[in-house]
């Protein structure tokens, strides 16, 4: 059984099922409701049910009073519907919303993807979560100070761990450390969410995604988050790197293109190995957008990557119509130790 849910004031509406929390149900179909723990011990999330019955479920009760109760509060993390419910609250817009925190993490598992790729899963204490928005980054700290950013590789739907895509840079003081002695349950600590990078949900227009090696992170969270959200607009991802083993999960856009008529993928390879047996697009990423588009004055361009490469495909697709506030960029860039 599911139950309608519908926020004010914004008079946004999506479908709950009976054992998911109005949080849970918010998250996976693209709504961003403000929260922190996730298990009734912030009171973040707390808002008001104008219409309907919930099951309050189970809370700190210095978070929640009798009193605000009986005045139509309740914890959207713990709370599930018994009735179709209209709901007041401030929904997540935009970054400046998110609060900024620092926290430890445990690192529940590291998994190496390629020869030069290592994902982390990040496990934050039982009572926190991170709020964020798909495509923004964390930075861990170092203990001498010092601070290495990483995009977030998992949408905001999906977080019991966050997932960092990491490249070893050989010399670098933090992944040096991760490919030849972290180990899991190594803790960590890392402060955010930071950055602009996060798909603007109040356009139509088609989006074309250019990533760059582990630029996929981010993308990979945006897109998995529009998917989510069942987002209807046309997506295309030119995904670049030297060679086919540095599309280190090739198998994962591809089957988004499986799953979703409105999903298109392009693996461009700039300098493909013979034991590739490569007969896909080579060249360069933004090239190879180029040559599929000559007017890009509808679209809105996503670029996560190195520097040189978002900056050629700022000037590039500007002269073929696509305004500079439609282009939104990452560039990625290295800290040797």
């Amino acid at each position: 059984m599911s139950f309608q849910v519908t926020i004010k004031p914004s008079n946004h509406q999506y479908q709950a099922h009976e054992h998911e929390t109005l949080l849970e149900s918010a998250l996976r179909e693209g709504f961003a409701l403000p929260y922190g723990c996730r298990n009734g011990a912030c009171g973040s999330c707390k808002g008001k049910i104008l219409e309907g019955r919930v099951d309050y479920g189970a809370y700190q009760e210095n978070v929640l009073s009798e009193n605000e109760k009986h005045a139509g509060m309740a914890l959207f993390c713990t709370a599930r519907p018994l009735t179709d419910v209209v709901i007041e609250c401030r929904e997540v817009g935009v970054a400046r919303d998110i609060p900024i925190k620092t926290m430890p993490c445990r690192v529940q598992k590291m998994e190496k993807v390629s020869h030069d790729v290592m994902v982390l899963y990040l496990k934050l204490p039982a009572n926190e979560r991170l709020q964020f928005l798909a495509g923004q980054y964390i930075d861990i700290l170092l203990k001498d100070g010092k601070r290495r950013s990483f995009s977030l590789a998992n949408a905001p739907h999906d977080d019991e761990f966050l997932q960092l895509h990491i490249r070893h840079i050989p010399g670098g003081l933090f992944t040096d450390v991760v490919f030849n002695g972290m180990q899991e349950k190594t803790i960590l600590r890392f402060e955010g969410p930071h950055g602009s990078f996060f798909l603007r949900e109040d356009s139509d227009k088609p989006v074309i995604f250019m990533a760059g090696g582990t630029g996929f992170a981010p993308v990979k969270a945006i897109v998995e988050h529009a998917l989510q959200a069942h987002c209807k607009r046309e997506m295309v991802l030119y995904w670049g790197a030297r060679s086919l083993r540095d599309l280190y999960m090739i198998d994962l856009p591809r089957q988004w293109c499986g799953e979703h008529a409105n999903f298109a993928f392009v693996p461009v390879l700039s300098e493909p190995l013979p034991e590739d047996n490569w007969s896909g697009r080579t060249g360069l990423v933004h090239q190879a957008i180029l040559d599929d588009f000559a007017d890009l004055s509808g679209y809105q361009v996503y670029a996560c990557g190195a520097p040189q490469m978002v900056e050629a495909g700022r000037q590039a697709f500007a002269a073929r119509g696509l305004t500079t506030d439609e282009y939104f960029a990452d560039a990625f860039t290295f800290s040797a130790a």
